[in-house]
Parts: C-alpha cells; sequence; structure tokens
C-alpha cells in the first residue's frame, strides 16, 4: 500500500470516527420536543397519576434527606470515582428543574442528558428509566412540577477528581450499555406479566441493585433474557440477592402471596427488609396497587434460576444430622442472638426473621457483615414504626466476634454460606455506619 492510500484510509477512518462521535455526543430528541403547552398541561387527575409513578419509581429515596426538603437532593452516593450527591428536583426555577420542559426532563429521565446537556452519572438509574412509557413520563413531570413544593437548594458538586470528572464519555457509556428503548409488550405472555415486568425493569429499576455490574459499572443485563438480569449483586456494602428462581439464594422457596407480602407488608415467613431495601419499601413498594404487586409477584416468580444460581437447594437438617457444633461463635450467638432468632434459628415470622435458610447466610457475606454491626433501618408500615429492629452491634462485639457468630450462623441449620474474616469485619466496620432511625416518608395528599 502507498503512502497516498494509507493516508487516504487513515483520513477516511478519522472522519468515520469524529462522526459516530458527534453522532454520540448530540442532544437526543425526545418524542416531546414539539409538544405545546396544552399538551404538557397539568389536569387533576394527570397529577395523580404523576404522583403514583413517583411512588413506583422511588423518587423520593435518593432525592431527599432528613435535614432538607423533599426532592431538593442532597443525598451522598459512593461510585468508585469518589462521591457524588443526588440533585434537587423540586420545581425552583433557580436551583431545581422548574425551568425544565417536558421534553428535556423526559431527556433527564430517559436519557440521562440535563437540560444543559451535560451528562448524568447512572446512579441516576435511566437505564431502566428509559422503558418508562410516554405517558408515565407525561404524568410524573406533571406531578414533579405541580405536585410537590419548590425548594431553593443548591446542588452540591461531585468529589470526583478530574479528568474522571468529565461529563462527555458518559455519552458513550450510554451508547455502549443503555441505549435502549420504552418498554415493549412481549406478545407470547400475558397482561399481568407484562406489567410486572414493566414496573419491575422499568420504574422500579430493581436491576439497579440486584443485577450484577461489569468493568465498567454497567448493569450486566436490563431485562429477563439474559440470565443476569437480578441474578444479584454486591453494591454499597449490601448483597442484593438474587430475584429469580435459584434454588441456593433466590426466592424459589417464596410463594406469589410471599413476595406480595413482602413488598406490601416489609415482611413474610422468609424475611425481613433491611439495608437498602428498606427505603425502597418505606416509601415506594408498600404504595403500590394491590394489581401491581401481584403482577410483579406474576413477572418474578416466573424468572428461572440465573447466573449466580449455586444449585444447591436449602433445608433443615434432621435432628440426626445437625450434632453438636461447639464452634467459636456459638456461646456468642446464644448469648446475643437465639432469645429472639431461637436457638433453632427458625425466627419468630413474620416478625423476626429466620437465620436457618436465610438467603443472607447462603450468599455474600457484606450484608451479614453489616446488619450485625449497624443493625436494621426503621421500618414504618401503614404509618406504623416497627417493634421489631435488629440493634447494632459495633460496640459489643469485636471484629473477631463477629466472624466468629456470623461463620456459626452461616454454617448451622443447613447454611452453606462461605466463611468470613475479622478483616472483613474490620473494612466494613470503616467504612460504614449505623442505620439511622431517621426515615424520610413522602405523605400522601
Amino acid at each position: 500500500m502507498t503512502i497516498k492510500r494509507l493516508c487516504l484510509l487513515l483520513t477516511a477512518t478519522l472522519i468515520v470516527v469524529a462522526a459516530v462521535l458527534l453522532w454520540t455526543l448530540r442532544t437526543p430528541a425526545s418524542p416531546f420536543d414539539k409538544a405545546t403547552s396544552t399538551e404538557a398541561a397539568a389536569s387533576p387527575d394527570l397529577i395523580r397519576r404523576g404522583e403514583y409513578v413517583a411512588r413506583l419509581s422511588d423518587c423520593v429515596a435518593c432525592h431527599s434527606t432528613p435535614e432538607n426538603a423533599p426532592f431538593s437532593g442532597g443525598l451522598p452516593m459512593a461510585t468508585p470515582a469518589g462521591k457524588i450527591y443526588t440533585t434537587n428536583i423540586t420545581p425552583d426555577k433557580e436551583t431545581g428543574i422548574g425551568r425544565y420542559s417536558l421534553a428535556d426532563f423526559d431527556r433527564a429521565v430517559r436519557q440521562g442528558v440535563a437540560r444543559d446537556g451535560h451528562r448524568l452519572y447512572p446512579a441516576m438509574p435511566f437505564p431502566s428509566y428509559q422503558k418508562l412509557n410516554d405517558e408515565d413520563i407525561r404524568a410524573l413531570y406533571a406531578f414533579m412540577m405541580h405536585g410537590i413544593q419548590p425548594a431553593a437548594r443548591q446542588n452540591q458538586p461531585t468529589e470526583i477528581p478530574w479528568p474522571l470528572n468529565m461529563r462527555w464519555p458518559l455519552a458513550l457509556w450510554r451508547a455502549a450499555f443503555a441505549a435502549g428503548a420504552p418498554y415493549q409488550t412481549v406478545e407470547k405472555r400475558d397482561d399481568r406479566w407484562n406489567r410486572g415486568a414493566y414496573l419491575v425493569e422499568g420504574p422500579g429499576h430493581c436491576g439497579s441493585c440486584h443485577t450484577p455490574r461489569g468493568l465498567a459499572f454497567n448493569e450486566k443485563a436490563l431485562d429477563a433474557t439474559s440470565p443476569d438480569y437480578l441474578a444479584g449483586a454486591l453494591l454499597d456494602g449490601w448483597y442484593a440477592p438474587s430475584l429469580r428462581g435459584d434454588v441456593g439464594s433466590g426466592i424459589s422457596r417464596w410463594s406469589e402471596d410471599d413476595v406480595v407480602a413482602f413488598l406490601q407488608k416489609g415482611r413474610n415467613q422468609h424475611a425481613v427488609v433491611f439495608g437498602s431495601m428498606a427505603d425502597a419499601f418505606n416509601n415506594s413498594t408498600q404504595f403500590m396497587r394491590d394489581d401491581d404487586l401481584r403482577a410483579i409477584a406474576h413477572y418474578l416468580k416466573s424468572l428461572p434460576p440465573g447466573s449466580n444460581d449455586s444449585g444447591k437447594a436449602w433445608r433443615y437438617p434432621a435432628q440426626s444430622e445437625q450434632g453438636a457444633s461447639r464452634l467459636p461463635g456459638e456461646q456468642t450467638f446464644n448469648a446475643r442472638c437465639s432469645s429472639c432468632h431461637g436457638a433453632d434459628g427458625r425466627g419468630q415470622a413474620p416478625w423476626i426473621p429466620p437465620l436457618a435458610g436465610a438467603t443472607s447466610m447462603q450468599v455474600e457475606a457484606s450484608s451479614a457483615i453489616n446488619i450485625v454491626l449497624n443493625g436494621s433501618a426503621r421500618i414504618i408500615a401503614d404509618g406504623v414504626p416497627d417493634a421489631y429492629r435488629m440493634p447494632p452491634y459495633r460496640k459489643q462485639l469485636s471484629d473477631q466476634e463477629t466472624a466468629d457468630v456470623l461463620n456459626y450462623i452461616r454454617s448451622s441449620w443447613g447454611n452453606g454460606g462461605a466463611q468470613t474474616t475479622a478483616k472483613a469485619v474490620g473494612e466494613m466496620r470503616q467504612h460504614t455506619d449505623p442505620a439511622s432511625s431517621n426515615v424520610i416518608i413522602l405523605q400522601m395528599r
């Protein structure tokens, strides 16, 4: 190949790359770009629907803190590159989204692009929200603009250092990992399954926590066509378990009624909400309609075992199989834990969960360590605070004692969780705090 041909080829390649880059970095179109003021008008019914969409999407949990007005932002969120803070999404015209048009709002929610053109970090779950349909986007916009009070609160800068804080590469990230579209009905499935899929994959953004991440911090899957979707993942010191039919660590032993009870009451015969799920319950799932909860349960129970399934089913051992343990943590368990969870690990369901067969005792140990050190967050169901809470033991137990008692639990009553170490406990102790008793509950109008 001559030098002239090589130069032409190189030039053509650069032109193609530049064209692709410019196309990727463009401000994406919205179906509402040509919406008139009449089309963007907010009726009382539309605002009420938008409030429900906000419940489904759990907007308040991330965009609110106990010391500030609802939806005014300020919640710190850890990322691999540094800490970021959620933004003010009240209709304040100076510090919030009060100047956003319907099209601006749509681009931010479904495509991760702010009004001024900067790209949003995927801590904002736009990879899931892109599945919201146009009607729900229109309703959510009506609620955000007319259903909540404006709050003048400046957004807090991120703590991500330069050059990692540059936003334009996020356009490439979206093109690679989140260039989807609104939810499309699966023809071979019934209406209830499709509604459940829409809620779980879209506004519920369950995959944001429960789906494992890739090297680029991308969710490995965004829907049920992949065995990675909802297969369980470690995030922010909690292990969000599989929501699939995994026999060892999923919800194969749960019925659809169990799933509904967990989302509606915060507890069932198998488990009680804790960690990040407590926030989702307090402000989202308990307010969902019964038919929507049934649809979610129907969808989740249709999912086969996922990519993290161990294939080993849990069962409570027969008396003859139990034997005498004598593990180092047994004495600590009997002194600290058995009065609530039972010497046999069966708990007092639905108020105090069993440890025998608990998912957190079969999978990665982070959740188990976290809750022993820091206790459980307050659950408020139907306006009534819970009477039974896991207390923090970070001051009562050393790192080794915590590891020992967890290793005892994770190897008793048929549990098959891998053993943990004092080092792992110490690292968790340094990076977490006791669960807050301050719970934000957005009041229904």
